[in-house]
C-alpha cells in the first residue's frame, strides 16, 4: 500500500465510504477498516475516540465526583491548528471545574488534513496544579506538537502551564504501536494515578517500570469491541423493529 493510503488509514479516513460501519456505541461509530488497523496497523483516531467513550462509560462513570475530561482526538487537533482559540471556545467542553485533561496528539501540521499524521502521543493536563506531562513511546518525536497543544491549551483555560517531558514513558518496539501505547497509558494514568490515588499522599506522574504490551492491548481492546457487537446484535433482533441496513447499536 502506498504511502499516502497508509498515513490516511492512520488518521482521520476511517469513516470513509468504502468502510462498512462495524459498531455504533454511543457517539462513536466504528468501522471495518477501524477493526482492521487495530488488529495490526496504526490506530485510526476513531479508535482512539472510541477507547476514551468507553473509558467514560465503564470506568469514570463509577468516579461521579470526577472531573476529568477525555478529549478526543478531533478536537486535540482543532484547538492545535486554530490561530485563534476564542473562535473554537464554543466547540470545547467547559473546563472551568475540571481538574486534569487527557488530548492524544498526532504530528499532523496541515490545518485541513488531520489525516497526514504518522505519530500518536498523550498529553495529561493538570489543571488544578498547572502542568502538562507529555508521555512519548518514540523518544521525543512529537515534542514540538505537544508543547504547541500545551501553549493553545493555556490560552483555552486562560492559565499558565509548566510543560514536562516524561523521559521514562515505556518505549515501543516497532513503529505501529503508538496509539496502542496511548491507550494503554491513558488508561493507567486515569486509574492508577488519578481516581485510585491516595489523596493523603503526593503522586508521581512518571511510567518508570511500568511494562506495556502492546499485542495483548490489542487483543483486549478487539475483545471490548466484539463483546459489545454481540450485545448490539441481540438488542437489534429482539428489537421489534429489526434492521440489517444498522451497525449493531449501543447507547
Amino acid at each position: 500500500m502506498g504511502f499516502r493510503n497508509s498515513m490516511a488509514r492512520r488518521f482521520g479516513d476511517s469513516l470513509g465510504s468504502a468502510s462498512t460501519q462495524y459498531l455504533s456505541y454511543y457517539d462513536i461509530c466504528l468501522t471495518t477498516e477501524d477493526v482492521r488497523s487495530l488488529r495490526s496497523d496504526w490506530l485510526t483516531d476513531n479508535n482512539i475516540a472510541f477507547w476514551e467513550e468507553w473509558l467514560e462509560r465503564e470506568v469514570l462513570i463509577k468516579y461521579p465526583e470526577a472531573k476529568i475530561v477525555l478529549l478526543r482526538p478531533s478536537m486535540t487537533f482543532l484547538m492545535m491548528q486554530s490561530s485563534d482559540v476564542r473562535s473554537i471556545a464554543s466547540a470545547l467542553p467547559n473546563f472551568e471545574k475540571i481538574t486534569h485533561i487527557f488530548l492524544p496528539v498526532n504530528d499532523a501540521r496541515d490545518s485541513t488534513r488531520s489525516d497526514l499524521g504518522s505519530h500518536w502521543s498523550l498529553l495529561l493536563v493538570s489543571k488544578i496544579d498547572g502542568v502538562a506531562f507529555h508521555y512519548d513511546s518514540l523518544g521525543g518525536a512529537n515534542y514540538y506538537e505537544a508543547q504547541k497543544c500545551t501553549d493553545r491549551l493555556s490560552k483555552v483555560l486562560g492559565q499558565p502551564l509548566r510543560f514536562y517531558q516524561m523521559n521514562d514513558c515505556p518505549q515501543q518496539e516497532n513503529s505501529s504501536d503508538c496509539g496502542v501505547y496511548v491507550c494503554i497509558l491513558m488508561r493507567h494514568l486515569l486509574i492508577k494515578k488519578l481516581l485510585n490515588a491516595d489523596a493523603t499522599e503526593k503522586v508521581s506522574m512518571s511510567m518508570a517500570n511500568k511494562m506495556v504490551d502492546s499485542r495483548s492491548g490489542r487483543k483486549e481492546m478487539i475483545y471490548i469491541i466484539e463483546s459489545l457487537r454481540k450485545e448490539g446484535e441481540r438488542r437489534r433482533s429482539a428489537s421489534p423493529f429489526p434492521s440489517s441496513s444498522t451497525p449493531p447499536r449501543i447507547d
